[in-house]
């Protein structure tokens, strides 16, 4: 996969430092700032300024002026050049020996200080010596198996180490005690302090030239085998994975995130950040690559060239405009060691926003969806490719330059309609969940406007969800929108929403009457009545109250029924006007007349007996129409009598003149139960009804709040009815049957020695015998719990004996020379005040001591112990 990362640039032409001598070879380079120093066969070393310049077109060019150039006496090539810019000297290792000189003249130190024996050299770019004024160089030594360390001055040189290694070394590089040595057969690493050695991987010096290069602290580049340049630390380990070179490579460089390789006809260019391989630009006949400071020099035998690396943000900028996303955010993360933070946040943020806007148009949402959450794209970005969804008052403008290349959706999915629909699906899920996050701040209308516009146009379930929770939607693009799309409910919502709930209640009922269409819901007509229960705008509940009565009077009266319990609990609405409002719906009157009755237990005798005359008349106009009791009836007569029984407040006689002359007897015996006529209600349950478990029922019923005593009266009153009715009770087996099963059942009841008195003489022991049996026993029963009663009274009587003994204390004993502790003088009267500690005081004494609460008077007339 191919980058721009580089572009090779010309810095020193073969005219400007050979002219006609074809012969001059470069051997060696050095760089420091803009000192470019180069080394040839003939034993010279030039002195080049190089001056950099970029054109309004962004192309970088190198000027290149000679300073000087200094034959150095031998007669073979200058090796190696490195600067030392502490000492202002540069190392130059010719013939087998490094001579200091002077950067600027290229003249040696007068002391002659030198380095004899060395083969090759390098120096310690992470020195052990704190001294700033000195510089530390490791040489492979001519002597087998040697590496030397020497600590170098400005004018002069001293050894610090002499190391033996295990093979013959031919390449070395140092980071502080660590030598990394590309040996024989093998690298190693080595720390020349401890002796220590660490085996990396072999390799064979016959086959291959090494490559050994520090990369960073305490890291290493070595041409490992199959043509992979290795990375290892001083601990032998390699964090990174190798990169694929040529099996041939001269040399190495390092251009943070790359790393650049050069053989016989190519310079390669390698990422760090994922080993693949991004760059390739042909030169032949290169035989020195090195970097200096970041900068990439590479070199042939007649001329210097320069790797230029194009800006990091135009090589992202480059791969996302091919698409090559992960790429180019491998590429902008590994950039943020080389940009300062502030400016790496801003630039990387952009970035994933682009990233984000590729992964979109190529329908790959997941993706998408997460670096624009990783950008903190501000969503309107993407809102504006979709045609219309922004509201006209949004202030929104893209981003300059832009973040995609896209007009709007349109463009983007070339007016495929599966594809724009899936692009809706997406930003409808991305709007939902960012809404409520910190990226919706700021322009929260625009998002829940959009968002609605999407719910709508995609008739989405979620549109009312929206509406009924707090959102930011704008009214008037929002209304003109779902009116566009005949969603006339959710216009209702979004009114209501806004304060505007009479244009909500008109939109609703044109639906319910079917002047405009909308199927949202079915029972919207329920929804209505349920909103106007809740509405605190009571004008509104007037204006629609007769529409929802007249619609379904036992639905619509709920607007009266369900209204919130502290409204009606304040009377905010008039019962009294719901009434008259009801008169017109019989059957809402009365659902609202039970409200107030039965549900809110309201305590007004118009509102019962206003109630209990509707059950009245509803049951004797059923009756009226129809031979049998239907359903309906039934469930009126349970109602009404169970009205008749529970409440006190209506007007008894006045139902009983509406129920006189009907069949309503057992209605006639509960409203003679209320007025304590009993033998009345009793001979109707008896005689006219025969209902003998009604009666019983009626007796239990009429005395359940009074005590045992009126319970027991009725009891004899039933008992009576039976034993007395026309014809007396032989005459009849039923009232018989009935007497029998009434004291057989009830005998705890009765007080069995009067009833003793009323049963006729022909009754057998045995018929009764169960109510004997159990009479005898609650007699016995009575007995003993007095019995039990009476001890305990006794017991407890004493108990309180016992403690008034204990309250009385010793005798307080009075005479005529007794005196008072306070004034000394006689008492004259038996009046007298004894305080708590026993001392005897007069009465006005004890006052004037103030010490009535702590003193208790007494008097001998009140005490047979003075």
């Amino acid at each position: 996969m191919s980058v721009k990362a580089f572009k090779l640039v010309c810095a020193v032409e073969r005219e400007m430092l050979m002219g006609d001598k074809a012969h001059i070879n470069i051997e060696c380079i050095e760089c420091c700032g803009k000192n470019l120093y180069i080394g040839t066969n003939d034993c010279f070393i030039y002195h080049f300024l190089l001056d950099e310049k970029i054109s309004t077109a962004g192309k970088t060019t190198f000027a290149a002026t000679k300073q000087l150039h200094k034959y150095l006496g031998f007669k073979k090539s200058v090796s190696e050049l490195k600067a030392a810019s502490a000492l202002t000297r540069l190392l130059v290792l010719c013939d087998n020996t490094i001579t200091l000189v002077n950067m600027l003249n290229l003249e040696p130190v007068p002391t002659g200080a030198r380095i004899k024996g060395a083969v090759t050299f390098t120096l310690n770019e992470n020195p052990v010596s704190t001294d700033p004024f000195c510089v530390e160089v490791c040489i492979i030594s001519v002597k087998r198996r040697t590496i030397q360390m020497f600590v170098v001055f400005e004018d002069r040189v001293q050894i610090v180490k002499e190391v033996f290694t295990p093979e013959q070394p031919y390449a070395v590089a140092v980071d502080g005690h660590y030598l990394c040595l590309a040996l024989t057969t093998q690298y190693i690493i080595l720390n020349y302090d401890t002796g220590s050695s660490q085996d990396l991987f072999p390799y064979c010096s016959d086959e291959r030239r090494p490559i050994v290069k520090r990369i960073g602290r305490q890291e290493f580049l070595l041409a490992g085998p199959g043509g992979l340049g290795m990375f290892a630390t001083v601990d032998g380990i390699s964090q990174r994975a190798p990169v694929h070179w040529s099996e041939n490579v001269i040399g190495a460089a390092l251009c943070f995130p790359y790393v650049v390789a050069l053989d016989e006809e190519f310079i390669t260019v390698h990422s760090m950040l994922d080993q693949q391989q991004k760059q390739t630009l042909p030169f032949k006949e290169g035989h020195i690559l090195q970097d200096f400071e970041g900068r990439v020099i590479v070199a042939t035998n007649k001329g210097v060239y320069i790797l230029v690396p194009l800006p990091l943000e135009k090589q992202i900028q480059d791969l996302l405009a091919s698409h090559r996303v992960e790429e180019a955010l491998v590429l902008a993360k590994g950039a943020r060691r080389n940009i300062p933070k502030e400016k790496f946040q801003v630039m990387y943020k952009r970035i994933l926003q682009q990233a984000g806007f590729i992964q979109f148009a190529q329908l790959q949402f997941l993706e998408a969806k997460e670096l624009f959450r990783s950008g903190q794209l501000d969503v309107r970005e993407l809102i504006s490719l979709y045609p219309f969804l922004l509201p006209p008052s949004s202030s929104f403008i893209r981003s300059h330059p832009p973040l995609h290349e896209y007009a709007d959706l349109n463009q983007l999915t070339q007016g495929d309609q599966e594809k724009m629909a899936k692009c809706k699906r997406f930003l409808m899920s991305y709007l939902n969940e960012v809404r409520s996050t910190d990226v919706a701040n700021g322009y929260k209308e625009d998002i829940d406007t959009a968002l609605l516009k999407l719910y709508a146009e995609a008739n989405h379930e979620s549109l009312l969800d929206l509406l009924v929770s707090e959102n930011f939607c704008l009214l008037t693009d929002s209304a003109a929108w779902l009116e566009k799309h005949k969603k006339y409910f959710a216009l209702g919502l979004l009114y209501h929403y806004n304060g505007q709930d009479a244009a909500a209640l008109q939109l609703w009922v044109k639906i319910v009457n079917g002047d405009i269409q909308d199927a949202t819901r079915s029972d919207l007509y329920e929804y209505v009545v349920d909103f106007l229960t809740f509405c605190s705008d009571q004008e509104l509940v007037w204006k629609y109250s007769e529409w929802v009565l007249q619609k379904n009077e036992e639905v619509g009266v709920q607007i009266f029924t369900k209204r919130p319990l502290e409204e009606q609990e304040k009377n905010n609405m008039n019962p009294d006007d719901i009434i008259s409002c009801l008169n017109k719906y019989p059957k809402s009157l009365v659902k609202y007349l039970e409200h107030l009755v039965l549900e809110r237990k309201i305590e007004k005798e118009k509102y019962h007996t206003h109630l209990a005359v509707l059950y009245l008349e509803a049951i004797l106009h059923l009756k009226s129409v129809a031979t049998d009791n239907c359903t309906e009836t039934t469930e009126l007569l349970l109602k009404l009598r169970s009205l008749l029984q529970k409440s006190d407040l209506y007007r008894i006689h006045f139902i009983l003149e509406k129920v006189r002359g009907t069949d309503l007897h057992m209605e006639s015996a509960i409203l003679y139960g209320k007025l304590e006529e009993h033998e009345k209600a009793l001979h109707i349950l008896v005689h006219e009804l025969r209902d003998f478990g009604a009666a019983r029922e009626y007796c239990a019923w009429s005395a359940a709040s009074r005590g045992p005593r009126y319970r027991r009266r009725l009891f004899h009153m039933l008992l009576g009815a039976y034993l007395g009715g026309s014809g007396g009770a032989a005459s009849d087996g039923a009232l018989v049957a009935a007497a029998v099963d009434l004291l057989n059942g009830h005998a705890a009841e009765f007080d069995a020695a009067r009833v003793l008195q009323l049963l006729p003489e022909s009754w057998s022991v045995q018929l009764l015998s169960p109510f004997l049996a159990g009479a005898v026993r609650q007699s016995v029963h009575a007995r003993r719990m007095s019995r039990v009663a009476l001890g305990l009274a006794h017991a407890e009587n004493l108990i309180y004996k016992h403690e008034k003994v204990k309250q009385r204390g010793p005798p307080i004993l009075l005479s005529d020379k007794a005196a008072c502790q306070v004034c000394q003088k006689p008492f004259c009267e038996p009046v007298f005040v004894r305080d708590p500690h026993g001392a005897v005081v007069h009465t006005h004494c004890a006052a004037s001591r103030h010490l009535n609460s702590n003193v208790a008077p007494c008097s001998s007339s009140s005490s047979n112990q003075t």
